[in-house]
């Protein structure tokens, strides 16, 4: 069982800040993070059953602002696990050019 865990542990780390594409549905809308650079956040629930918190740079893309809980999204970002499932960030571009770009996609609009 041990070796199992390990290995598990050892892919975690392997795709933290990897480039991560999938859709889910909202499972919670959680305030904006207005400090620094502004950040819509929310909770996504994968097919999967995995949760992530999306973090969604507004100063450099557009906020969804009909986004409610329920609602389905696509999303391409940079990942980084953590003890609840994991967050995704950089669903945009990049101005410095050192991300790949990323997005949200919200009833067939894309938001980078």
């Amino acid at each position: 069982m041990k070796k199992i865990l390990l290995i598990l542990l050892v892919s975690l780390e392997i795709f933290a800040g990897s480039q991560m594409c999938d859709s889910g549905n909202v499972t919670k809308l959680l305030s904006d993070d207005n400090t620094g650079s502004r950040h819509q956040r929310f909770i996504l629930k994968l097919s999967s059953g995995q949760t992530l918190l999306i973090a969604h740079n507004i100063d450099l893309a557009p906020k969804i602002d009909s986004l409610q809980k329920g609602d389905f999204i696509k999303f391409c970002g940079e990942y980084e696990s953590n003890s609840k499932g994991g967050v995704v960030h950089w669903t945009h571009h990049d101005p410095n050019m050192h991300h790949e770009g990323g997005w949200l996609e919200h009833h067939h609009r894309k938001y980078e």
